[in-house]
């Protein structure tokens, strides 16, 4: 979908370029940064609307799919349609393939399935994964969901959001029970992040599946914010942790040069 027909749908209406298709685009962009649920007060404050101009434009996006209700009806968080829409843009043509041939080689060279994952709201997204060629691997597919507290990849976007943000999420997410290892104290899993924001990597020990590890790597923007992770999983029948996170120098090289292809 195009940036034209995502205006068309959410204001068609729009007058100009301080019309209702800019200020939506703004408001859509704004909640997006947050990160976080934004009540209608939040955003007309922080976009220097009206009131009734913000019911309005949130109105529209409500019933275009743009826009969600949080837990808490009076506030709002980014919409199925635009998760979509990222994920289009995330996958669209030659920079998934090029963002494909950085995963490939990557495998060729720790001999295990690699993934690259961007955080969806309170749940992992993978984007694309390039598996290994072993008889024994999970297989999860492009556009499926995991959780952020059992996994190396969600621990480690948990982990890089502010302080204030990373609680509060941490005290919302149901932390059901994966394996034995899993954690599932909001005060264990603070703990962790604490412990991978200072060493910049995060492992995932058996947490999700039982014989399954994994190290994941941020992958930064130009802006130097964390976009995504590339990680590697492994049966711990094939590689143990200790040899995972010897992959730290390949995993942060293919990282790099994903920083172009986001």
């Amino acid at each position: 979908m195009t940036l034209s027909k995502v205006a068309a749908a959410i204001a068609p209406e729009a007058d100009g370029p301080s019309g209702s298709a800019e200020r939506s685009l703004r408001l859509l962009s704004l909640l997006a940064n947050a990160g976080r649920a934004l009540s209608l007060a939040d955003l007309a404050m922080q976009l220097a609307l009206p009131k009734g101009t913000a019911h309005r434009i949130c109105t529209q996006l409500l019933a275009s799919g743009f826009l969600a209700r949080d837990v808490d009806e009076r506030s709002f968080i980014v919409g199925p349609a635009l998760r979509q829409l990222a994920f289009d843009t995330l996958n669209h043509g030659s920079v998934r393939g090029l963002r494909h041939e950085v995963l490939a080689e990557l495998v060729a060279k720790v001999g295990e399935t690699c993934n690259f994952t961007t955080l969806d709201g309170a749940r992992v997204l993978y984007l694309d994964r390039v598996e290994a060629q072993w008889p024994l691997r999970l297989t999860l597919d492009v556009g499926a969901h995991v959780p952020l507290h059992c996994t190396a990849s969600g621990k480690l976007f948990l982990a890089q959001m502010p302080q204030a943000a990373r609680d509060a999420l941490i005290a919302q997410l149901p932390l059901p029970k994966m394996t034995r290892n899993t954690i599932v104290s909001a005060k264990g899993l603070r703990a962790e992040c604490d412990r991978i924001a200072d060493q910049g990597y995060a492992c995932d020990r058996e947490e999700f599946i039982a014989g399954l590890i994994a190290v994941a790597v941020p992958v930064q923007g130009a802006d130097g914010v964390s976009r995504a992770a590339i990680a590697v999983h492994a049966p711990v029948a094939r590689m143990a942790l200790a040899d995972a996170v010897a992959q730290l120098p390949a995993l942060r090289a293919a990282a790099a040069r994903m920083r172009s292809l986001l």
